[in-house]
C-alpha cells in the first residue's frame, strides 16, 4: 500500500524556526519519523513520498500549497495520507489538518496525531482520524504507535471502532449500528442511573461552551490607565527568572524601566520557542509595543501608561495554566487601578 507522509520543516530535517518559510518540496523516500512509521507498518506498506513544507509558508500560501499537495497525492497514487504527528504545535497542527482535508476531498483516508488543545483538532477532526497524543515529541514513540495502529486497520479495510476505543478524536460523523435495546430503553437506563448517582456513558456528548460577559467600554480614555502585556516571551536579557520556552508554568511581572532599558525602549530577549526570535531580539517593541504607547500617552490619547508589564510564553501552554495566570494578573491590575490592557501575541 502506498503512503504519502506530510512533515513540517523541523521534522522534515530541513531546519528549525529559521526555515519556517521554506517552500513545499517532495522527497521520494521516508524522512525523519517516517522511517519509524515504515518499520512499524511492516512490508505491506511503504512511504512513496514525503511532502515537506515550512509552517509559515504553508499558512501564508494555502491555495498554492493546496494545489501542490493535490498534485502529489495524484502523482504518487496514495492509498493513505499520514500527517505529522504535530503534538501541540499550533501552526503545524493546522497544516496537518488542512492536508488531511485535501486528502478527504479526494477520497483518500488520512491519519494524523495531535494533542487535545492543538487548534488543528477542532478545525479539521472531521476530515481524518486524529490520534490523541501527548503535548510534545518526548512521547514520539507512543504517538507513532497510535497513528500506525489506525493506519494498519484502514489499509486492511477494517471498520474502526469508536473514537474512545481506538484513541482518536471524535469526528462528528454518524453511522448506523445495531444494538439490542432501542433508543427509548437506553435513554431511560441512563436517566435512572443519573438519578441514582451511578456511572453512565452518554451516546452523544454535547459541547459545553464557556460564556464570558465582555467588560464595559472605557468611558473616559483621557484619564484611563492602560497596560501592555505579552505571551510572546520578551524577558530581560539573560532570562533571570528562567521563563520556559514552551509549556510555560508561570508568568512574570517586570518594570518597563528597569527590565527593558526604558519605558519605551522594550530592549530584551525573546525566549519563546515557537517563532523566529531574531526580529524581536533586535527590537523588543515588535513583541511588546511600548514605544507606540509612550507616544499615545504623550499625545493624550489616554491618561497614563502603566509602568509594569506581564510576560509569559503561550507556546504549548496548558489552557488551565493560562486561565490561572489571567485570573491572578487581573486581580493585580485591578488593585493598581489599571483600566485597560493591550494584549499582544505572536
Amino acid at each position: 500500500m502506498r503512503i504519502i507522509h506530510y512533515l513540517n520543516q523541523f521534522y522534515g530535517q530541513i531546519g528549525g524556526e529559521s526555515e519556517a518559510y521554506c517552500p513545499l518540496q517532495v522527497k521520494e523516500e521516508a524522512v525523519g519519523p517516517g522511517k519509524r512509521i515504515e518499520a512499524m507498518l511492516g512490508d505491506d506498506a511503504r512511504i512513496v513520498a514525503t511532502i515537506i513544507c515550512g509552517d509559515n509558508y504553508f499558512n501564508e500560501n494555502t491555495e498554492t500549497v493546496g494545489r501542490q499537495i493535490e498534485e502529489a497525492l495524484k502523482k504518487y497514487d496514495a492509498d493513505l495520507l499520514i500527517a505529522g504527528p504535530a503534538f501541540n504545535a499550533g501552526r503545524y497542527g493546522i497544516a496537518c489538518g488542512a492536508v488531511c482535508k485535501i486528502a478527504y476531498e479526494m477520497g483518500i483516508e488520512a491519519v494524523s496525531g495531535m494533542y487535545r488543545e492543538n487548534p488543528g483538532v477542532e478545525m479539521y477532526r472531521r476530515y481524518g482520524y486524529i490520534a490523541s497524543t501527548a503535548n510534545n515529541a518526548r512521547r514520539m514513540k507512543e504517538a507513532l504507535e497510535s497513528i500506525c495502529g489506525l493506519a494498519k486497520k484502514i489499509l486492511s479495510g477494517q471498520t474502526l471502532a469508536t473514537a474512545e476505543e481506538e484513541g482518536y478524536f471524535e469526528r462528528g460523523l454518524r453511522r448506523n449500528v445495531y444494538v439490542e435495546r432501542n433508543a427509548a430503553q437506553r435513554a431511560t437506563d441512563m436517566l435512572l442511573a443519573k438519578i441514582k448517582g451511578e456511572a453512565f456513558v452518554t451516546e452523544r456528548e454535547m459541547p459545553v461552551f464557556k460564556k464570558f460577559a465582555p467588560s464595559p467600554a472605557i468611558k473616559d480614555m483621557k484619564h484611563a490607565t492602560i497596560a501592555v502585556m505579552t505571551s510572546g516571551g520578551l524577558v530581560p536579557k539573560g532570562n533571570p527568572d528562567r521563563l520556559e520556552t514552551c509549556n510555560c508554568t508561570k508568568y512574570k511581572k517586570y518594570s518597563l524601566e528597569e527590565a527593558y532599558g526604558g519605558k519605551g525602549a522594550a530592549a530584551g530577549q525573546v525566549v519563546h520557542g515557537g517563532y523566529d526570535p531574531v526580529y524581536g531580539n533586535a527590537d523588543g517593541n515588535r513583541i511588546l509595543p511600548a514605544d507606540v504607547l509612550v507616544k499615545l500617552e504623550e499625545e493624550g490619547v489616554f491618561g497614563k501608561f502603566y509602568d509594569h508589564t506581564y510576560v509569559t510564553v503561550g507556546n504549548g501552554t496548558e489552557v488551565d495554566h493560562a486561565a490561572e495566570f489571567g485570573d491572578r494578573i487581573a486581580e493585580e491590575l485591578k488593585e493598581d487601578g489599571v483600566d485597560g490592557v493591550l494584549l499582544t501575541s505572536t
